[in-house]
């Protein structure tokens, strides 16, 4: 296992402090602002470890409250709302600061049989022979502001394949489609909790940056500012973070400074494994005179 994976497993995993409260650690991905897949991740391990193991999480409904500081760990307190017959509800805060920057509910249950469909996997490439996100931005490393540089360009533990390359240096204007393959870069825990956790974290890549496909914009532009709202995502059984999924992304609306955008999660296989959901802020701001 690479290191950047532990660190990652080590982040996931959480610290209990006390009965119903965690403390995790934070990473820095470039930005002054927590990345939204860690609180994401971080919150569903800390309402997940305190559920009856055979009930597992089906759903997650978070809101960012306010940006979050990558510098410093964040504390989340676990409210055990209900242990019902078939389900289990738990909502989480986290704070840092003596704030709540995020709040999630998260529901869980057993096994159960029931009727059973799926919307069909779209066509297209297999990961073989597609660049990783990394290595396309290694092409034009010089156009990466120096002070992030380093950031964007070193190990990751969620490797990424796009299957349609979006330039974000040079956007052209096209459909509000992506599709993404990923993987963890090495082994995990046999533990399925954990590859829930892992993929509730790498959920947030990508996802509203769909939105700006159409406007041919980019998040690397100077004055685009960009944060997650909220975000929902539904487990639809069993899936391995370590086999590829395709993560296939339409963002169908945006205005009033919000975009909305949605994605399926698909096993090699083309099984339906996960949903997704989340608005975000998409704002170009008006620079400032200089004086």
């Amino acid at each position: 296992m690479s290191r950047v994976l532990e660190d990652l497993l080590a982040l996931l995993k959480l610290e209990p402090i006390e009965e119903n409260l965690f403390r995790g650690r934070s990473q820095d991905l470039g930005f002054r602002q927590l990345f939204g897949g860690q609180v994401l991740g971080q919150s569903l391990s800390a309402a997940s470890q305190t559920v009856d193991p055979k009930r597992h999480v089906h759903s997650i409904h978070g809101y960012f409250l306010r940006p979050g500081d990558a510098s410093l760990p964040v504390v989340y307190t676990v409210d055990r709302v209900r242990d019902g017959g078939s389900f289990t509800t738990r909502r989480v805060l986290a704070i840092q600061k003596g704030e709540s920057i995020f709040t999630l509910m998260a529901s869980f249950q057993g096994v159960e049989a029931g009727f059973e469909h799926q919307t069909k996997m779209p066509r297209v490439p297999g990961p073989e022979g597609l660049p990783t996100d990394v290595e396309l931005l290694r092409r034009n490393a010089d156009l990466i502001p120096e002070r992030i540089r380093d950031k964007f360009l070193c190990e990751k533990p969620i490797e990424l394949r796009p299957v349609t390359h979006v330039d974000p240096f040079n956007p052209q204007p096209g459909e509000p489609i992506r599709h993404v393959w990923f993987r963890a870069a090495g082994p995990l825990p046999e533990d399925p909790q954990v590859h829930k956790y892992m993929l509730a974290y790498a959920s947030d890549f990508n996802l509203i940056t769909t939105a700006l496909q159409p406007h041919g914009a980019s998040y690397m532009q100077p004055h685009m500012q960009m944060a997650s709202l909220d975000h929902s995502l539904w487990f639809h059984g069993d899936l391995r973070v370590n086999d590829w999924l395709l993560y296939s992304m339409v963002s169908p609306w945006a205005g009033n400074a919000r975009a909305l955008s949605y994605g399926h999660v698909f096993t090699r296989e083309g099984r339906l494994v996960a949903t997704v959901a989340q608005e975000g802020l998409v704002r170009l701001r008006t620079p400032q005179p200089t004086t």
